[in-house]
């Protein structure tokens, strides 16, 4: 079978296992159990701390998982990236004491708090810049008021909670994270993980796209095809009225009603939109 790491908390994990169901596996629990069997998909799920899927992973216990690609970074273990999944974004910046610091260089000879301190460490060496960094598991806005940090290396989203601690943000991101499906490279080509990344591919898919549905007068087709080419091609139908026909199109769901009102100004009628549960293309 096919081992799966799930995390069991945090803001990955209703998304991780929303898109496991959507993909056909089995992930109700009856209580709060650590492992849940899928036999008909012949997979495992392992539910687990996000911080410790990576090592888990890295060290080949477990095929592949779900995690943060900053928790991966961060865990230094021998997992590897497979595929960005698109939920759970979020930014890491440096932040400091208004007025202060303005570029990282200024950060040689400082203490820097962090939770992810490994990530910050190997950003820092990778440019040559010396600094302390201070490991804290969280609230690491707070280290720079209470003389434990001169600034801090954090996820920032809107901003509110630095300001509020008189601190603000400056150079270029440290890293933009969001969920991944980490795995290690000997599973890379492993037919159950194609498996499973198909499926999840179907899912991302279906959740940016919709099927659309619209008649068209024949000297009007051309018009319409223009606004909705399809993912590969649209599908072409005649109607009993030999006049009209009937297209079918898959649309990015960003911006259908726009899609919509051309196609109406283009003369097409009966404009019908779908949501998409699954997709294998």
């Amino acid at each position: 079978m096919l081992r799966i790491a799930v995390p069991n908390k945090g803001s990955l994990s209703e998304p991780a296992v929303s898109m496991l169901a959507e993909a056909g596996y089995r992930t109700q629990r009856r209580g709060r159990e650590l492992v849940l069997t899928d036999a008909a998909n012949e997979v495992e799920l392992f539910f687990l701390r996000p911080r410790d899927i990576a090592v888990y992973v890295g060290r080949g216990q477990i095929q592949v998982g779900i995690t943060g690609r900053d928790l991966l970074l961060d865990s230094g273990t021998e997992a590897q990236e497979f595929r960005p999944l698109g939920f759970a974004r979020s930014t890491f910046r440096f932040a400091a004491p208004a007025g202060g610091i303005t570029d990282i260089s200024q950060i040689a000879g400082l203490r820097v708090a962090a939770s992810y301190d490994h990530l910050v460490r190997a950003y820092l060496a990778d440019r040559g810049i010396q600094a302390e960094v201070v490991h804290l598991d969280g609230a690491v806005e707070s280290s720079v008021r209470l003389g434990v940090a001169d600034l801090i290396a954090d996820v920032v989203e809107t901003g509110t909670t630095l300001r509020a601690a008189g601190l603000e943000v400056f150079g270029d991101p440290i890293l933009e994270s969001e969920a991944v499906l980490v795995t290690r490279e000997e599973f890379r080509e492993d037919p159950r993980l194609a498996t499973l990344d198909r499926r999840l591919q179907g899912v991302l898919v279906a959740r940016s796209y919709v099927l659309v549905d619209y008649n068209v007068r024949e000297v009007d087709l051309r018009a319409t095809i223009e606004i909705t080419p399809g993912f590969d091609s649209p599908t072409i139908s005649p109607l009993v009225d030999t006049e009209w026909i009937a297209v079918r199109a898959m649309v990015p769901s960003n911006g259908v009603n726009l899609v919509m009102d051309r196609l109406h100004d283009a003369g097409a009628r009966g404009i019908i939109v779908t949501q998409l549960t699954a997709s294998r293309l």
